[in-house]
């Protein structure tokens, strides 16, 4: 959830590593073998992050989460998830509270002075929602359309940065439903989570512009100054994209119903 976006979603990668930093959400501390890491993630985001009966960790699933579980594991340690709001992560990862972000969250330079990113592991671009029948062929096209996004999110950075009038949602499934319902005309959000909507709900489609949306990168964020558990991140990524990893999961969640 970045900036904007480009045309097409690819698949990078995704991280597998972590070790040593806080344990219990002490940031400052070193996280030893055995301990937990708290990852902070924002469930309203599928296929990255989302709620769910049997998850890979708890009830949280999706390609964050596995990789996050994967993360731990690689350390001897267990991954904790810590559900809230898309606008609080980095507060409370600079409070201490958490130990890692992973939440498709895209790298800013305005982010980047709140915390430390990783080498990113995923590459997106924003999209436009629509309904089938809609006229909407281009960003252009917005201009006097109801337009919905999630807060926080790249898409309403994007909107804003058009200068376009919209309504902002905590909730992906809550602008969608507006959308579904005839309440507004576009949704503009992540490529990747896009497709997940579209399969759910029949009547809609995607909308691209390459012109108007920039291409974006997801990281993990750690806090800043934490250059131990930074480059253990940064190592563990490296070395899941060599092995494919990444790639496999982004394969099995992209592909699930």
């Amino acid at each position: 959830m970045k900036k904007t976006g480009k045309k097409t979603v690819t698949w990078l990668a995704m991280a597998g590593m972590v070790l040593g930093l806080t344990a219990c959400g002490n940031a400052d501390a070193g996280n030893e073998s055995g301990e937990t890491i708290i990852f902070g993630t924002n469930a309203e985001f599928p296929p990255f992050e989302f709620v769910t009966s049997n998850g890979v960790i708890g009830q949280y699933d999706g390609i964050d989460i596995a990789i996050a579980k994967q993360i731990a594991e690689k350390n001897g340690a267990t991954a904790s998830i810590e559900n809230m709001e898309f606008d609080s992560l980095l507060i409370a990862l600079e409070n201490g509270q958490l130990d890692a972000v992973i939440a498709a969250m895209s790298v800013t330079e305005e982010r980047a002075e709140e915390a430390d990113f990783s080498t990113p592991y995923y590459a997106a671009t924003q999209v436009m929602i629509v309904k089938e029948d809609s006229d909407i062929t281009c960003a252009a096209d917005m201009e006097g359309k109801k337009i919905c996004v999630i807060q926080g999110y790249t898409g309403e950075t994007c909107v804003q940065g058009m200068g376009y009038a919209y309504e902002s949602f905590k909730k992906g499934t809550e602008a969608v439903m507006e959308l579904v319902n005839g309440k507004c005309d576009v949704v503009v959000i992540d490529s990747a989570t896009a497709k997940k909507y579209i399969n759910d709900n029949e009547g809609l489609k995607i909308v691209e512009d390459s012109s108007a949306f920039e291409g974006e990168e997801y990281a993990i964020a750690v806090k800043k100054g934490n250059t131990e558990l930074l480059e253990k991140i940064n190592k563990a990524i490296e070395e899941m994209l060599a092995e494919g990893t990444v790639s496999e999961l982004s394969a099995k969640y992209a592909e699930a119903e």
